[in-house]
């Protein structure tokens, strides 16, 4: 068995961690199989796309690529599991709201860590992370949520962003780092880091778990 290829980064001007992971489930292609046989449904919280069931063995098996990650980059010696599930990006970019074609965070609460794992065997879209120009902000936490968002609501009623996943530069948002999605490559970062999946404009958004944009996506909170 590979052992994992772990990668720690520093981004942005705030400089906050993020962790890259190369060979981050033991066998992928058990995984992948799961999920031609899962069940699919609608996303839940603003997700532009369906989710279904992880393995139960899924965080035994990541267990040995997880745990050196949160306790070496994140400084976390435990945590608990807020949710996780397959999840496979489908809504056209016209069909967005405009809340899902902004970089968002995941959590404002101190100690959330999130986790996207890599299942497309061609790679596919990777994981874009943003800076607010007008605020400067790239972390979202209880203390500047009231402003930002103010501060974001006014810039939307003045000019509403494109019917676009968030990819790049925008006139609101600057890209601060891209992480290049390879199948059973994972990256973890903070919750409160602003943050998107990187679908490209030409993406093919293919519902099919054997040829879509096919994740494991997780939230946890350190105990």
């Amino acid at each position: 068995m590979t052992k994992p290829d772990i990668v720690a980064r520093r981004i942005g001007g705030e400089g906050q961690p993020i962790a890259i992971v190369d060979g981050f489930h033991p066998d992928p292609d058990s995984l992948r199989a799961a999920a031609l046989a899962a069940k699919f449904e609608p996303g839940r919280h603003h997700y532009p796309g369906i989710r279904a069931a992880l393995p139960v063995d899924y965080f035994a098996k990541v267990r040995p690529a997880l745990v050196p990650v949160l306790r070496e980059v994140f400084g976390v010696s435990g945590v608990d599991l807020l949710d996780a599930s397959f999840s496979i990006v489908t809504t056209p970019p016209g069909e967005l709201g405009v809340e899902q074609r902004l970089p968002h965070v995941d959590a404002v609460q101190p100690g959330r860590i999130a986790l996207v794992h890599y299942l497309a065997p061609t790679g596919g879209d990777g994981t874009g992370f943003f800076r607010h120009r007008a605020t400067g902000f790239e972390t979202i936490d209880a203390a500047r949520s009231a402003g930002y968002l103010a501060t974001l609501n006014a810039e939307l009623r003045a000019d509403a962003p494109a019917a676009a996943y968030p990819f790049g530069d925008t006139s609101l948002f600057e890209r601060i780092a891209h992480v290049e999605a390879r199948y059973n490559r994972a990256v973890i970062y903070r919750s409160a880091l602003l943050h998107s999946g990187a679908i490209a404009a030409d993406a093919v958004l293919d519902p099919d778990p054997a040829t879509g944009r096919l994740t494991a996506t997780a939230f946890l909170s350190a105990g």
